[in-house]
């Protein structure tokens, strides 16, 4: 399959997810459809033993990632125990924790060295037999969408690299969606590799693929981790879930939500906070808000106009909860997203 029929591919698969409202689109599509991510590779590494990375803090609303193309890696950070990775494995840092990645050996890593092509660097440490390759770089969330995203997703997320085939699982969606994200790393190989003219756009733009694949797999996990990936997959939820993305203008409650599943009003209420960890009116708020983010920079509409199409009859309500949940008023929030454009 050449480069092009694989993004063809990709590409295609992506739109039906995202722009297919009209048929049943799945819970997690919905909420990425929310959340314009966008993408980088800074860095390809191409080590041999024994050598080490050790990463800072993200900066705010970054998501630092993580893609082994080959050989192995052990990654230890504060958020739990050391792990091992193999070819094709992703890890992200949602936490933004600082965190190590080494060959395991235990010895003085190498010296490194690093050379810039175009805005990817090319770090070697000078093996004559380098057996590690790695790709690392960054997701950036808008502020809009910072609470949604980041505080509903595990502070690390490791996703395997492609599936068994002939472990009885067969052509799952979990097997579909893994030799997928297989090609896609691939691709960003091929682009880090050769560096041909557009790699640097292409290769932000994989990246931003990258990341609604890499949590794609994460739901499909046979346990996903608490947060929108277990709410995303959890069916006896999905009525309140579905009803909050597609009518967040109306005046939900507890027991209006717990009603669409069937629940009792304590039942809901114990459900949803065990598997998404927070309260369902929370996540709501949450949800209207990254909305009213998004459509204060793509449309005309007015502050009042927007607040109502998110729940809120009281612009001056809609007003104080924007601020508190995005830091700016929604005018301010307007204004600076069209400076960022202009410049």
């Amino acid at each position: 399959m050449t480069r092009l029929s694989s993004l063809v591919d990709i590409f295609n698969t992506s739109m039906w997810h995202y722009c297919a409202q009209k048929f049943q689109m799945d819970a997690l599509s919905r909420i990425l459809a929310l959340i314009p991510v966008s993408g980088t590779l800074d860095v390809r590494c191409h080590f041999g033993e024994p050598w080490r990375i050790e990463e800072h803090a993200s900066e705010e609303r970054e998501i630092r990632y993580h893609v082994l193309l080959r050989g192995t890696a052990r990654v230890e950070d504060n958020t739990a125990e050391p792990l091992s990775l193999r070819p094709g494995d992703i890890i992200l840092f949602p936490s933004g924790t600082p965190h190590v990645l080494h060959d395991g050996s235990g010895n003085t890593p190498m010296p490194q060295t690093e050379d810039n092509h175009n805005r990817v660097s090319v770090v070697t440490n000078g093996s004559s037999t380098p057996t590690t390759d790695l790709l690392c770089g960054r997701f950036r969330i808008p502020a809009s969408s910072q609470q949604l995203l980041l505080n509903h997703l595990p502070s690390r997320l490791v996703v395997r690299g492609i599936q068994d085939e002939e472990s009885g699982r067969g052509m799952t969606e979990a097997v579909v969606a893994s030799s997928r994200l297989a090609r896609l790393i691939e691709l960003m190989r091929e682009e880090a590799i050769e560096q041909g003219l557009g790699s640097d756009a292409m290769l932000n733009h994989l990246s931003g693929a990258l990341f609604s694949l890499t949590l794609r797999l994460g739901g499909l996990a046979d346990a996903a981790p608490k947060g929108l990936l277990a709410l995303a997959r959890s069916k006896p939820l999905q009525p309140a879930l579905r009803a909050m993305l597609e009518q967040p203008e109306v005046a939900w409650s507890l027991p209006r939500l717990a009603d669409l599943c069937s629940m009792s009003r304590a039942t809901f209420i114990r459900r949803f906070d065990s598997i998404c960890g927070c309260s369902a009116i929370d996540l709501l708020t949450e949800i209207r808000m990254t909305m009213a983010g998004r459509q204060l920079v793509a449309t005309q509409m007015s502050i009042a106009v927007i607040g109502e199409a998110v729940g809120y009859q009281s612009e001056a309500a809609f007003q104080r909860v924007f601020k508190k949940h995005v830091g700016v008023t929604p005018a301010r929030w307007r204004a600076l997203a069209r400076e960022q454009y202009a410049s």
